[in-house]
């Protein structure tokens, strides 16, 4: 994985696909490559490193109509030129790019060499041209269609051969693949907003489903061989590529956005004088919603912290057992699911194979399973049929942020609708509806007065370690503190709940550690304070995030960074912007790429 454009059409690809190349950057990769039609063969130049790298290399590149691209993240083999995609058959006239993972690539590969293909490169993928090679009689479809049958895993790619200049093959199965119709060409993307620029006319690929695509247009067939549909939308223009609008990096403009995205997330859904919320996604009426006896949250990363803070909210609020799930564990543990349960499946891209994966379980044993993402047909909203998109706009940085807080304002809009139809009140749902409608306002205060981050940075940059602590809602905002410094300053970092930070992390304290104490207003502040002088003992520099106000914790902290009063389940879309800034300014501190981390992915599609 990460990246696959193909271009085939009256136009230079070359050009089109380096292009479709730079917009799928943020979703993080390692190096780069091309393959286009020339001359009879392919010309196919590959680089490692950034995509500006390899459009260096290929300027003067052939003018040709039809080529396939790639930004790889490396999952099977090192990060080299050799196994930088496009990979080759023997013959150098099959090309094929693929995210995914071959899962019996070793065994393939064995038996390949024992016919004496020889293989370049330590990639799963390698062995695909080659098994279409073996199988190519004339008929290209049949050929990959054959391979095909030889590969286990999971596979969105892109085939293209020689003898066939007027098509290219793609094949779908479990990694997303859209085709973008424009007037007299064609493209194929792993990511709608790689196409936009040419064209908003999309339909997405579905599982085992084969694509010949030319410049007129495309044919679908299932790997089965049965005729198919490409269901055709126009897609909107919030898949265009956001630019800087004046801000450093991507990741700082898109924390300063946030006012704005917990807007979107909420707008036409609140109730203020019914004192309740409406998503209409969801589908469910008040009876439904009384069905639901339990609920619980499946993600990966930030979805999964976020999925702890709304199921916290489902307890706190509707009172109804609620929890949040790993979906990478979930899936392997044969989990019971229980048919009065609701699952909600957390993805910002909605492409997560592990969530996916989740949803794959429940959906088997018969559960019900919605999604709450924020990219438009995503697979798991496809899958899912139905949920809630949490309109953040496109998030380019690959540490999320903004999605972040999008994804907690719909889960605390979703736990209003099953609070009100159960324990509470007109009054008491209209206090909370109001509290929802004024943080949009509350985050832009406390982002045009963020405090001393500067020198919080500058003490964390200059540490070995950090020691992120919460209690309550505050731990998962911890926990999404500690992920964000790691993801973008790449410092050892851990979280813990303050009540535990004396079971085993106090061994890790000395003087000047630095400690970041998430610790609002709410109630566990007493045992919060408790914890923060146990820490203080131990010679550690506390570095508190407190309501406004509270002048004990300030006074006790080395450093205060207060942010505006709200109700402690509100509290983590204030909580976790200070942690996002002071991520972001360590790691400018430290020289990192703060949008494009070392060895992350934007949207990861595979386990």
């Amino acid at each position: 994985m990460c990246g696959i454009i193909a271009y085939i059409g009256p136009n230079s690809a070359l050009p089109r696909l380096v292009d479709g190349l730079r917009v799928m950057e943020y979703r993080g990769y390692d190096s780069a490559g091309v393959a286009l039609q020339h001359d009879d063969g392919l010309w196919v130049r590959k680089d490692v490193g950034r995509v500006a790298a390899l459009a260096e290399r290929v300027v003067g590149g052939p003018t040709t109509h039809s080529g396939i691209a790639h930004t790889r993240w490396a999952t099977h083999g090192e990060v080299t030129e050799a196994n930088a995609h496009p990979h080759l058959d023997g013959d150098l006239r099959i090309a094929v790019v693929h995210n995914g993972i071959i899962e019996n690539s070793t065994h393939l590969r064995t038996a390949l060499e024992a016919e004496g293909v020889t293989l370049r490169s330590q990639t799963d993928t390698e062995v695909l041209p080659h098994l279409i090679r073996k199988y190519y009689k004339g008929d290209p479809v049949a050929a990959v269609l054959e391979a095909l049958k030889q590969a286990r895993g999971t596979y969105g790619m892109a085939v293209l051969f020689a003898d066939h200049p007027d098509q290219i093959i793609a094949v779908r199965n479990g990694s997303p693949l859209v085709i973008g119709l424009g007037d007299g060409e064609s493209l194929l993307a792993s990511d709608p907003q790689a196409v936009v620029s040419m064209t908003r006319r999309v339909g997405y690929l579905q599982d085992r489903e084969l694509a010949v695509i030319t410049a007129d247009g495309v044919v679908v067939q299932t790997l089965a061989g049965n005729d198919a549909t490409l269901n055709i939308e126009t897609i909107d223009s919030d898949y265009a590529l956001a630019d800087l609008e004046g801000f450093e990096h991507f990741m700082l403009k898109e924390i300063y956005e946030q006012p704005r995205s917990i807007r979107r997330a909420l707008r036409g859904r609140l109730q203020l004088e019914e004192g309740n919320a409406k998503l209409g996604g969801l589908n469910m009426d008040p009876r439904d919603l009384l069905g639901v006896q339990r609920l619980i949250n499946l993600g990966c990363g930030t979805s999964y912290h976020a999925g702890m803070i709304g199921a916290m909210a489902v307890e706190a609020l509707a009172r109804v057992p609620a929890r949040a799930e790993i979906a990478s564990e979930f899936r392997y543990r044969h989990p019971i699911i229980q048919r009065d349960a609701l699952f909600l499946a957390i993805s910002q891209s909605g492409e997560t194979a592990d969530t996916l994966g989740a949803m794959g379980e429940v959906i088997t044993k018969g559960g019900t399973v919605m999604g709450v993402v924020n990219v438009v047909g995503s697979t798991v909203a496809r899958i899912s049929g139905r949920g809630v998109y949490v309109h953040s706009g496109p998030e380019i940085a690959v540490a999320s942020t903004k999605a972040f807080t999008s994804q907690i304002t719909a889960l605390l809009v979703c736990t209003l609708m099953l609070a009100r139809t159960r324990n509470l009140s007109l009054s008491e749902g209209q206090a909370v509806a109001s509290e929802l409608d004024s943080m949009p306002e509350k985050v832009r205060e406390y982002l045009e007065n963020p405090g001393p981050i500067d020198q919080a940075a500058q003490w964390v940059a200059e540490a070995s370690y950090v020691l992120f602590l919460g209690r309550g809602f505050s731990y998962p905002v911890a926990l999404e503190g500690a992920l964000k410094l790691k993801e973008i300053a790449y410092i050892p970092c851990e979280a813990y709940p303050s009540g535990e930070m004396k079971h085993g992390p106090i061994a890790m304290l000395q003087k000047n550690t630095p400690v970041i104490f998430v610790a609002p207003r709410d109630g566990q502040r007493e045992k919060a304070i408790s914890n923060l002088r146990e820490v203080q003992a131990r010679g550690a520099r506390v570095i508190a995030i407190h309501t406004e106000g509270d002048t004990e914790i300030a006074e006790l902290a080395d450093l205060s960074i207060p942010v505006p009063s709200c109700q402690s389940y509100a509290s983590p879309l204030l909580t976790t912007l200070p942690l996002q800034l002071l991520a972001y300014k360590s790691g400018l501190l430290l020289g990192r790429d703060v949008d494009k981390p070392r060895n992350l992915a934007k949207s990861v599609t595979v386990e």
